[in-house]
Formats: C-alpha cells, sequence, structure tokens
C-alpha cells in the first residue's frame, strides 16, 4: 500500500510539471500543458494575443519598405534606441516563465546593457552588455559561431538565448544605449504565462571588466553572491598582451564560508573550460595559432580583428555548468588567476579580462558593483589614417 501511495504522488507531481509546461525536454514534449505561449517583439510590444502585427505605415519602422503593402506585411520589425535611452523591451504581468531570446543588435555591443527585474525588484538580477550576455563580447562583426545548449550565436549576428528565466508576478527587460549613437534592434521575446512552483530560484547574470590585471593580483568574476542557489555558467573574454601561453590561471569557487582556500580549485583556465594543452597552441612564423571548438556546454574561440588596440590574441571561452552545477547554500564567490607561462615557469600577466557569471538564486540578491564607465566598457579601436 506505502508503494502505491508513493507512485501515485510521484505520478501526480510529474503529470503538475507537465501541465504546467515545466521541465521540457524531448521526453514530454508530447504531453498537454496548460501553459499559454506568448511573443513579444517590435510587432507586438505587448505580448497579448491576436496583438501583432498590427502597426500602421505612419508609426512603423519599415514603412517605406512595405508602403506598396500596407499593414501586416513586416511593417514594425526593429527599433531604434535614441542615445541615453532607456528602451523597455518587454513587460510581463503574471506568472510565467521566458524561455527563448533572439535579437539582433546593431550598434557598440558594449553600451547597450540589457537588464533584467523579477518581480518587484528595483534593481536588477541581469546587467551585462548585450554582446557578452551572449558570448560575444568583442564587438560587432566579431561575433563567433556558438553552438552551445543555451546560447547560440549564428551567422551573423543572431544572438539567442535558452536560459530559463522565471518570475511570480511579473517581468520588466530593458536595453540602455550608453552610446552617443542611435542603434537598432530587431528582438523577439517567447515566454509561457504559467504557475512557478515556490521553490523555483530566479535567474542573474553579473559583468565585469578590467582592462589590466594588476600584477601578482587575481580577477574576481562574481563576489558577494548571499543566498542559496545553483551558479550555471562562465563566460570569459580575455585580451592577451604579450606573445605565448596565456591561460594556466587557476579558477576558484570560495563557498558557505571559505575563506583563504576555496572548495573548488581548478587546474587552469584553459582547463575550467574544458579544454587542454594551450587549445593546441602552437607557433608559425612568429604567430599563434590554436584549435577552435563549440558544443553544448563548453567552448573557445578567437577573434582575428587586427583593429582591436593592445594585444597579441583576443579570445572568448565559455562554460556551461547545466549537468554539473555549483550548488551554494549561503555565499559565492569567484576568481581567476592571469598566469601564462615563462622561461622559469609561471608567469603572472597584465592581460585584459571580461567576465560574465550566470546563476539561480532566491531573492533578494546583494547589489551588483557600478559597471564600468563607458570609457572604460568600449574596446579600443585603432584609429586609421
Amino acid at each position: 500500500m506505502l508503494k502505491t501511495n508513493i507512485l501515485t504522488f510521484i505520478i501526480v507531481i510529474a503529470s503538475i510539471s507537465f501541465l504546467n509546461g515545466q521541465n521540457s525536454s524531448l521526453r514530454n514534449l508530447s504531453q498537454p500543458s496548460d501553459a499559454k505561449t506568448r511573443s513579444i517583439s517590435p510587432e507586438n510590444f505587448t505580448g497579448q494575443k491576436g496583438m501583432g502585427g498590427m502597426a500602421s505605415l505612419e508609426v512603423g519602422t519599415a514603412a517605406k519598405a512595405a508602403r506598396n503593402l500596407g499593414q501586416g506585411w513586416k511593417v514594425n520589425p526593429y527599433i531604434r534606441i535614441k542615445p541615453g535611452e532607456v528602451f523597455t523591451l518587454g513587460e510581463i504581468d503574471g506568472s510565467g516563465i521566458i524561455n527563448h531570446i533572439w535579437m539582433t543588435p546593431v550598434g557598440d555591443y558594449r553600451l547597450m546593457i540589457l537588464k533584467f527585474y523579477w518581480d518587484d525588484e528595483t534593481e536588477p538580477s541581469v546587467e551585462v552588455p548585450v554582446g557578452d550576455f551572449f558570448a560575444a563580447g568583442w564587438g560587432i562583426m566579431n561575433e563567433p559561431v556558438i553552438n552551445s545548449l543555451t546560447v547560440c550565436v549564428n551567422p551573423r549576428s543572431g544572438f539567442n538565448s535558452y536560459w530559463q528565466m522565471p518570475f511570480r508576478k511579473k517581468c520588466k527587460v530593458v536595453l540602455e544605449n550608453m552610446s552617443e549613437k542611435s542603434v537598432s534592434l530587431y528582438y523577439q521575446i517567447d515566454y509561457s504565462l504559467e504557475e512557478v512552483a515556490p521553490e523555483t530560484q530566479y535567474f542573474h547574470a553579473q559583468f565585469r571588466r578590467v582592462q589590466s590585471v594588476p600584477y601578482k593580483e587575481v580577477y574576481t568574476i562574481a563576489d558577494n553572491i548571499k543566498g542559496k542557489g545553483n551558479y550555471v555558467g562562465t563566460y570569459l573574454a580575455h585580451g592577451a598582451r604579450k606573445m605565448g601561453w596565456w591561460g594556466e590561471g587557476e579558477i576558484k569557487f570560495y563557498m558557505d564560508g571559505d575563506k583563504d582556500f576555496p572548495t573548488i580549485c581548478g587546474t587552469g583556465e584553459e582547463d575550467y573550460f574544458c579544454g587542454s594543452y594551450g587549445y593546441n597552441d602552437r607557433e608559425i612564423d612568429g604567430k599563434m595559432y590554436y584549435s577552435e571548438f563549440s558544443n553544448l556546454y563548453t567552448g573557445f574561440y578567437e577573434v582575428k580583428d587586427p583593429e582591436i588596440d593592445g594585444f597579441v590574441g583576443v579570445f572568448g571561452q565559455y562554460r556551461w555548468h547545466i549537468e554539473d552545477p555549483v550548488r551554494f547554500e549561503e555565499d559565492l564567490k569567484i576568481t581567476i588567476q592571469c598566469l601564462g607561462w615563462g622561461p622559469d615557469g609561471y608567469l603572472p600577466l597584465e592581460d585584459e579580462l571580461a567576465s560574465v557569471a550566470y546563476w539561480y538564486q532566491t531573492e533578494p540578491h546583494h547589489s551588483f558593483p557600478p559597471l564600468p564607465s563607458k570609457e572604460n566598457l568600449v574596446i579600443q579601436k585603432s584609429i586609421k589614417e
């Protein structure tokens, strides 16, 4: 009798998950759900049912292209955001989950800041430059191709996020244009209106950048994360300033009261991002070459842009802790060493590092450190004569 009751309870719980539309996978896509699918884009800013494609030629951003076709024919597929403007991409009332975001921005990626607010919070849980959020932090025309489970970057600048982002009362997604030029954006936010389980945690993402890591100091990826949660991913943009190998630094996870020494200590930068032996680095005719890769959980790529000043190599790396989340009960801090290899062994470097930390946690979260100033966000380009 006890076994029967336990089995019944498991079936009921599983049915609730299916009916709520949560925990989607190939195994349960055939199951019915009470979740209601909605989508926000410039063709339907509110996501309301039956309200898409209603823009008129008088207000549409693509009115000129659609002038011979009229309403309903791709009249308003993108937005323009003025200098200094904070544009609300989407605002949703009720309980639900953002399941997918697609966008293709045109502008300075480092000065286009994505912010997400959950429920009634006044400080964002996500505050990241748009390119870095999608693991493409080296600017427009330098987008990699990424084929991962949670982030896909498709040619040329098709940015996709599949991070699940639940909310209970409402959510608000904005993009701030910090530049002195107008920017344009095509985008779509796909979400479901549904009940969210009471124990569900909120999605967070935080950006940091140091243009030159001080000699023998470590770089902080995340700090002052308080509460219970799951750390789920890291993106790291690395600008190497010296020839030779630059990725010896260990990543360290200090959790739940750790002081001088961490609970998790990696063995090297490329090791953490699941590569090995310098990503097959080799020097040919005075130039370094590497082997790029992109898969469901990890990836490495090189940016070949001769106009980016101050570096002999420019790289991006990501690791998603999908099957191996780092679980913390009280607090979390993450650092990585800026370390290379020299003639006498390990060589402390003063490279540029920029990162995004992704995690889920219970609210409220601690305030994020301020973003770098506008001048310290942009990627320096060489001046053409």
